[in-house]
């Protein structure tokens, strides 16, 4: 539906029960990207694909940075609620259930899926986070309670470290989430492995 406030792509799926997929590329993506996984995720759910509404160069992003891994905090933190509207008016536009929304993120995708569960308690019901960073520090995060989390990053990561994957992990388990992490070796890219273990994941979860 064109009248949204978000560039997306809708997808109906077989199974009503199943989670609804929130699919968030990363920087230069659309809203098309990541629709090649939702088969090897969770093949029955419903699928929202979104565009972010920020560019840079050219290249579409969810919200603005300062520097590569430096974020404009306000920025992000204007688009997170941008975002988390758009699931209201997509939820009801399409008739799908808002609480059974998971996103799935790539990089940039997951930075604002993280900021999603860093801000609003009932956003999402569980997240994919593929390579995220801290989307921001100094901030009392919401009660997370049994909201499953999965983190897939890499050892070798040159953009998120293991200290930043494992400061992710601590702040959301600190506020209750269910935090898995699967760590690989293919540097900031995604691998075979890591989507095999978040489609286990989902399949044991939801």
């Amino acid at each position: 539906m064109s009248n949204l406030s978000m560039k997306h792509v809708f997808k109906q799926g077989s199974d009503p029960a199943a989670p609804v997929l929130v699919l968030l590329h990363g920087t230069g993506g659309n809203e098309h990207d990541l629709l090649p996984l939702t088969e090897m995720l969770s093949p029955e759910s419903s699928v929202l694909g979104v565009r972010g509404n920020v560019l840079e160069n050219g290249m579409p992003r969810f919200f603005r940075r300062l520097a590569e891994g430096v974020f404009d905090e306000e920025d992000l933190v204007f688009r997170t609620k941008e975002l988390n509207d758009f699931l209201d008016e997509a939820a009801k536009a399409y008739g799908l259930q808002r609480e059974r929304m998971i996103a799935v993120g790539f990089s940039n995708g997951a930075n604002i899926a993280a900021s999603l569960l860093f801000h609003y308690e009932h956003a999402l019901w569980g997240a994919v986070l593929l390579h995220p960073m801290v989307p921001l520090r100094g901030k009392q995060l919401p009660d997370l309670t049994g909201v499953p989390v999965f983190i897939g990053a890499g050892k070798n990561d040159p953009l998120c470290s293991v200290s930043e994957t494992e400061e992710l992990q601590s702040l959301l388990s600190g506020a209750g989430a269910e935090v898995q992490v699967h760590w690989d070796n293919q540097g900031h890219q995604l691998s075979k492995r890591e989507l095999y273990a978040a489609s286990d994941w989902l399949d044991n979860r939801f």
